[in-house]
């Protein structure tokens, strides 16, 4: 493999590491990427990966620390559990490598802690895959906000809508437990906190927030321990046929007797301790109040987002997917000052995942370092203070008392 390009080893190979990372960025950056190396605890699953991949040449094992010796990689991306992140981010650091970690960095303020320290001794980066810092609408909401057109900022609403397709798959993965994902408040909620934050651009400090679950786990009608051989099949409406998707069938539905995950398991399990309805009133330290909330079981996918401010407000409603006719493949910003003009700024998406913000994000961590004027690329601590305002806002909805968020970077 040719010495002049990035180094790189993925550790887990389930959907986003073998597609986001092990298909697209080979694709995106191949004459700055050599993969070499792959690592899964599923020996089916890695072998899948591996052989789709066409990895030859590649460290391939399921013992990460024999991958990393044989493939000495100079970037390792991490795309296992959420909970397993923070172990294998330090023990990265200490060997010198840095880092690349799917969003959450870590699931508790402690593993957050770690994971910033262990930054500090080693001089190593922690980079988060903050995809949709880099889909074009949010960029241009960025540099809307920074160039003043609504005057000082001071609150915006944030409303953000998972379809029963997309939602429901949280429910049937290990993400419905908390001790795996810490809630869609940390797992989910982290790609909008991080959002929120690098808009407003200030540190959020104090959280309310509610949450319950309203449509899954024990509130469902009936459950069964999987989709495939379900007697209730015919009737419920998240029944997934996962051999209709060869991929996700490959990945999973073999591998499981390895290991016994189950990527189709019954949404209606009745120990599901996340939420499914949740909703927040941030304080951010410029003063900005916000008003959040993510909904798992909609009939839409998408978002609503409004920025107040003192000389006008910015509007924009995103269309995901939805039963009617919307805009395909564009949204629109409506600017509206209090003199009242109004100006209509369309926004065409880009190619690629995440509306093109998968490729961009991508270009930024492996091609040579070019100028970053909107700040896109996010470090450990953007991951940290995402994580930490949703590991608050789970504290919050148990004990239903404010939390404040930055004490958690010193302390638990």
């Amino acid at each position: 493999m040719q010495t002049n390009k990035r180094r790189v080893a993925i550790v887990g190979t389930g959907h986003r590491g073998a597609g986001t990372w092990g298909r697209d960025v080979p694709a995106t950056c191949a004459e700055h990427v050599a993969l070499v190396g792959l690592s899964d605890l599923n020996p089916a699953r890695l072998a899948v990966v591996a052989s789709r991949l066409g990895a030859e040449g590649a460290a391939v094992s399921t013992d990460l620390d024999a991958m990393l010796a044989a493939a000495k990689p100079h970037t390792l991306v991490v795309c296992t559990r959420d909970d397993t992140h923070a172990d294998i981010i330090v023990d990265a650091l200490e060997r010198g490598i840095d880092v690349v970690t799917e969003k959450p960095m870590a699931t508790t303020a402690a593993d957050v802690r770690r994971i910033l320290d262990a930054e500090r001794r080693t001089g190593r980066r922690v980079d988060v895959a903050f995809n949709y810092r880099f889909a074009p609408t949010s960029r241009k909401i960025r540099e809307l906000l920074a160039a003043g057109r609504i005057g000082t900022v001071t609150s915006a609403d944030f409303h953000w809508y998972l379809d029963t397709v997309h939602g429901a798959d949280y429910f049937r993965r290990w993400h419905a437990y908390r001790r795996h994902s810490g809630s869609l408040f940390v797992h989910k909620a982290t790609h909008h906190f991080d959002l929120l934050n690098w808009w407003i651009d200030a540190d959020p400090v104090r959280v309310f927030a509610q949450g319950a679950l309203r449509k899954y786990g024990a509130a469902g009608p009936y459950r069964w321990a999987r989709c495939k051989g379900c007697p209730h099949a015919r009737e419920c409406e998240f029944y997934l046929d996962m051999a209709a998707d060869p991929w996700l069938d490959s990945l999973y539905e073999a591998p499981s007797a390895e290991d016994g995950y189950l990527r189709d398991a019954c949404v209606y399990r009745a120990d599901i301790d996340i939420w499914d309805t949740m909703s927040a009133a941030l304080l951010y330290a410029n003063g900005v109040q916000v008003s959040y909330s993510l909904n798992a079981y909609m009939p839409v996918e998408g978002y609503h987002l409004a920025f107040n401010g003192t000389h006008g407000r910015i509007e924009v409603r995103m269309y995901e997917k939805q039963a009617f006719e919307a805009p395909v493949g564009r949204d629109e910003i409506l600017v509206l000052g209090t003199d009242r003009s109004v100006e209509r700024i369309a926004v065409d998406h880009g190619p690629g995942g995440h509306f093109g913000g998968d490729p961009l994000l991508h270009r930024s961590l492996f091609e040579p370092e070019g100028d970053d004027p909107m700040r896109q690329r996010a470090g450990a601590r953007a991951g940290a203070l995402s994580v930490l305002t949703g590991v608050a806002a789970a504290r919050s909805a148990e004990t239903g008392v404010p939390v404040e968020i930055l004490p958690l970077l010193e302390c638990g």
